[in-house]
């Protein structure tokens, strides 16, 4: 059984390869795509509200509410890019009940483009909230010797967000099935429940991390008049 979709070829023409690891990752965005669609086309403000709307609200007040927590900021301007972050990987790794699927966050290539999207979105909060100079002065603290060595950090969390990713979904996804080939039955049950619970704590552990790094890249100080997300109320 193969367990890296990096290796799995779907479809070939010369020198374009469409592999298992590309078609599950449009597979998935086709479907949180679709779903987002379905529930959003018909919202109402007024009960009663459909079951897919009531679990968007939860999640969407739940992943705001960890914003406001984290940064101490408004969770409007980073949730389309936390929300999708947690979105994409919790559905990418709970689908791996499907059986044939395989989770394209178990390949490094995967964790790496999400780990780079991080990479070039905390400069691009930084420098917008703050501007390029000050944002640029954060990697001089305190000293100017302190520069290569706050530029080999910002590499290696990079490094460490595609690695964590990739070795915890990885490594279960290569435990079950060395588990499924030796007992068939029950306990493979288990692994794939503790798995599903992985997933989803690596879901929730990626997209933390990183509202952390764009937290640490843009002061709170200047939002203190900032509006609560559940209540409208003014933080104080």
């Amino acid at each position: 059984m193969m367990t890296n979709p990096d290796q799995i070829i779907l479809w070939q023409y010369g020198l374009i390869k469409i592999n298992a690891t590309l078609a599950f990752t449009w597979g998935v965005m086709a479907l949180l795509a679709l779903v987002s669609y379905a529930v959003t086309r018909r919202m109402v403000v007024d009960p009663p509200m459909s079951k897919g709307q009531n679990l968007l609200e939860v999640i969407v007040f739940h992943v705001n509410l960890q914003i406001r927590e984290i940064s101490r900021q408004r969770p409007l301007r980073y949730l389309p890019l936390i929300g999708t972050l947690f979105l994409f990987i919790l559905i990418s790794n709970l689908l791996a009940i499907v059986p044939g699927y395989i989770p394209p966050t178990s390949s490094l290539s995967t964790t790496t483009a999400l780990a780079l999207c991080v990479f070039v979105a905390v400069p691009v909060y930084g420098i917008r909230q703050i501007g390029l100079w000050r944002y640029l002065k954060q990697y001089c603290r305190p000293t100017l010797f302190m520069l290569p060595f706050n530029i080999i950090g910002e590499l290696s969390r990079t490094l460490a967000l595609a690695v964590r990713l990739y070795g915890n979904i990885m490594s279960g996804v290569v435990i079950g099935a060395i588990f499924l080939s030796f007992v068939p039955f029950f306990f493979p049950i288990l692994m794939q429940v503790l798995g599903l619970l992985t997933g989803t704590i690596q879901a929730y552990i990626f997209s933390v991390l990183t509202m952390v790094y764009i937290a640490s890249a843009v002061p709170s100080s200047d939002d203190k008049d900032s509006k609560h997300p559940e209540t409208g109320d003014t933080h104080e």
